[in-house]
């Protein structure tokens, strides 16, 4: 077995044992062959072969051309992964990065929206589908990825329920309000006429584009950030989730509730939005009590 056969079975293996979606698995591809050709280069050629200082010299590349920490994280993550694959499999009998410690990075809060901007959007030009979008990644606090893979069948409008399939296929069921089922039954009416123009007899997919295409993932980046200039900030579709949480918890919505719309197998995890909603609570109390 050649070196990239050893990276396509530890791929397969991540998604079909460990149940890691595609984008994930894709971005272990990218980070394990850059260093499999970082090694070549260096005159290993055998992943067997491979040395601690070859991960060092790796990992002091990518600080040289100024990959961001949270890159290098994940790309140090990655190794260390596939090593102990590696050599659980007995395809070695040293795993060079078994002591190769993840840096430490620093905890940023994540942006929210205030309520206010989300109306600004929600009440500008939008057509049923965009509309229904916004209502979905805010209302419901979807990541995109789940988005885009919504099926007719993962929706009940009656009771208002979604079920929708997160990080390593794990199912949730999520409840949305009367504005996201006005905006579904809206856009329904338009997906019709999209499937009855492009003469396509059956689709289980939700969201099409109008040429009765499934939509993908930078098309509703490219929409939210196109959005986020009605309002003069830069935002994306994880933004919407991010505001989504806080403003659960800000209303009073317990914290291990919030965790399990989101999907958070770890309630640290969801932790997070309390510190933001305590930073927050400081920038009114400041602003009301510097003002009087």
């Amino acid at each position: 077995m050649d070196d990239v056969q050893y990276v396509s079975e530890y791929l397969d293996y991540l998604e079909i044992e460990k149940g890691l979606s595609v984008n994930t698995t894709d971005a272990y591809r990218r980070d394990l062959l850059s260093f499999v050709n970082f090694c070549i280069d260096r005159g290993v050629s055998q992943i067997k072969d491979i040395q601690r200082s070859d991960l060092n010299a790796f990992i002091l590349k990518l600080r040289e051309a100024n990959y961001s920490p949270t890159s290098v994280t994940r790309k140090i993550a990655s190794l260390r992964g596939f090593f102990k694959w590696f050599c659980a499999n007995e395809y070695g009998t040293s795993n060079p990065a078994q002591t190769l410690e993840l840096p430490k990075l620093p905890k940023r809060l994540p942006k929210v929206m205030t309520v206010e901007e989300l109306n600004t959007i929600l009440n500008s030009d939008l057509n049923t589908e965009e509309s229904l979008i916004v209502e979905l990644l805010y209302g419901c606090g979807l990541r995109v990825s789940e988005l885009v893979n919504l099926k007719l069948n993962n929706i009940d409008i009656s009771s208002k329920y979604i079920q929708c399939f997160g990080k390593g296929s794990k199912e949730r069921i999520v409840p949305f309000g009367e504005k996201a089922k006005a905006a579904l039954n809206k856009f329904l009416k338009t997906r019709d006429m999209i499937l009855l123009k492009n003469k396509i007899e059956n689709s289980k997919v939700l969201f099409l584009k109008p040429d009765g295409k499934q939509i993908t993932r930078q098309d509703v980046y490219n929409f939210i950030r196109k959005q986020g200039e009605k309002i003069h900030k830069h935002i994306s579709p994880h933004t919407l989730r991010h505001s989504f949480a806080t403003h659960l918890l800000e209303n009073g919505a317990d914290l291990r509730v919030v965790q399990e719309l989101l999907g958070h197998s770890d309630v640290s995890t969801t932790q997070l939005y309390t510190h933001i909603t305590k930073k927050r609570l400081k920038e009114v109390y400041f602003a009301i009590n510097n003002g009087s």
